[in-house]
């Protein structure tokens, strides 16, 4: 399985993303969309908050996103939680945010 990491920008901030060969498919850094669609000052904790609220209405946050290394600020390889575009839409539409539907867009052409 080979993974490939890319950069993606969105309105000149950065998406940390992955491709995976094996799966066909992109992989993106929840954490970085998080930061966009709410300009939060801590994006890890509205993700956590977020994922409790899901768990509560009874899905379990493992079936919409993964865990895969990702190269943080730092430069370090860091486990981070990522979804792939079909997730990350329903992540998407959890978050009240005017930027949804224009990342939505940019997604749909990025992925």
């Amino acid at each position: 399985m080979t993974k490939q990491e890319a950069l993606k920008l969105f309105e000149d901030k950065k998406v940390r993303t992955v491709w995976d060969d094996e799966q066909e498919k992109w992989y993106f850094s929840i954490i970085d969309v998080i930061a966009i669609l709410t300009d939060s000052p801590d994006p890890k904790r509205y993700w956590s908050v977020l994922k409790s609220r899901i768990k509560k209405e009874g899905h379990e946050p493992t079936t919409i996103c993964s865990t895969l290394k990702l190269r943080a600020a730092d430069g370090k390889m860091r486990l981070t939680d990522v979804a792939d575009t079909e997730q990350l839409f329903r992540i998407i539409q959890s978050v009240p945010s005017p930027k949804a539907e224009p990342f939505k867009q940019w997604m749909a052409r990025v992925a």
